[in-house]
């Protein structure tokens, strides 16, 4: 028994730990719990990428393939991070929250099953697929078609009503808890253990520009609260590169485990400043943003400067690194880019409509 299986088993005994290093407990796993016949036979088990909150296999039968994926109480990617387990029942919520919204329901895979007492969930298998990390090379352009599709997806995302959601959404405050640590507060420790220069050489020293700026970590530490309040738009939560897939059947957006009912301004912040670390041309992102419909006239440009600047100065000053085709020189642009988008969010001119939308931001100031 593995290190993990037992610190799992220790506080979940009666559940079942989902490994590919034991396929027979895990077929009569499947069996036992009717996600394949009892004359079903399992005829591959494989990792289909490095999961990064989540452990996750390919089941493939004489009949069918489908994705398998638990939550354990932490990081898979980083073990030593306490994560909240019940993230699972987020997801799953979420897929069968959205299988009954038309225009929404292409763009996810399709929710197979759920057990909440193992914490585990299938989900339909997208067949060969690759995730959007690598626009972040500079060789590799985000197309237009595609931007169209992500921006189109969280628009209709955004517009779901509470009424589409069968059972009141969960708030999800454990993992927005961690999440907001990682985006509001570690990043700008002076000393959190994380060497920056193991990065890139000369990361430190740039980032303490940052990590000393007594105004900036005011209006950061704004945007914190305000993230970990409570609103009435459901959110993916991490809506970034890694969590939209190019398949087959077109783009497709998974991993919402962060997802809660917040602000919408946090999605569209977190969008824009992966296209701006991405070096995405301005003009290909404003061509983009024209199919987010807005909600009325709640949609708060400063609250979404904010957010999208926080996003940039924690992905590159913070513990959750990104393969970023940058040098030193193009890092510090986009961190006095991103700073400004906190302190003076009038300069970040994406998700405008005119200039009164500038006045009627006041979400910040209201919670300085």
């Amino acid at each position: 028994m593995t290190e993990k299986q037992q610190r799992f088993h220790a506080a979940y005994p009666g559940s079942f730990f989902l490994t590919s290093e034991e396929p027979e407990l895990l077929g009569e796993f499947l069996k036992n719990i009717g996600w394949i016949s009892p004359d079903e036979t399992i005829t591959l088990i494989e990792k289909p990428g490095e999961g990064n909150m989540n452990y996750v296999l390919r089941v493939r039968t004489d009949r069918q393939s489908f994705i398998v994926k638990q939550s354990r109480p932490w990081v898979e990617k980083y073990p030593q991070l306490d994560a909240p387990i019940e993230r699972i029942v987020v997801e799953a919520q979420f897929y069968d929250a959205l299988s009954e919204v038309g225009e929404l329901q292409d763009f996810i895979p399709a929710l197979k099953g759920f057990r909440a007492e193992h914490f585990i969930m299938a989900v339909e298998d997208l067949g060969k697929a690759s995730d959007f990390t690598n626009i972040y090379n500079k060789s590799v352009q985000i197309s237009p078609t595609e931007l169209t599709d992500l921006v189109g997806f969280i628009s209709g995302l955004h517009q779901v009503s509470a009424a589409e959601i069968r059972e009141p959404f969960p708030d999800n405050q454990e993992l927005k808890e961690l999440n907001a640590e990682h985006i509001f507060n570690y990043p700008y420790l002076e000393d959190n253990g994380f060497d920056l220069d193991s990065v890139q050489a000369g990361l430190q020293a740039l980032a303490m520009t940052y990590k000393q700026d007594e105004a900036l970590k005011k209006k950061i530490k704004s945007l914190g609260k305000i993230y970990l309040g409570k609103g009435d738009t459901l959110l993916q939560g991490d809506y970034y590169p890694g969590s939209w897939l190019r398949t087959a059947a077109g783009t497709k957006i998974i991993d919402p485990e962060f997802a809660y009912l917040g602000r919408a301004e946090f999605d569209m912040g977190v969008l824009v400043a992966h296209l701006k670390m991405a070096q995405t041309d301005d003009a290909v992102i404003e061509a983009g943003l024209i199919h987010y419909k807005r909600i009325g006239q709640n949609f708060d440009h400063g609250l979404f400067a904010g957010f999208c600047g926080a996003e940039i100065l924690r992905r590159i000053i913070g513990l959750a690194q990104l393969p970023l085709d940058l040098s030193l020189e193009e890092k510090g642009y986009l961190l006095t880019w991103a700073a400004e988008s906190v302190l003076n969010p009038q300069m970040n001119t994406f998700m405008k409509t005119d200039t009164s939308d500038i006045s009627r931001s006041t979400t910040l100031r209201n919670h300085d």
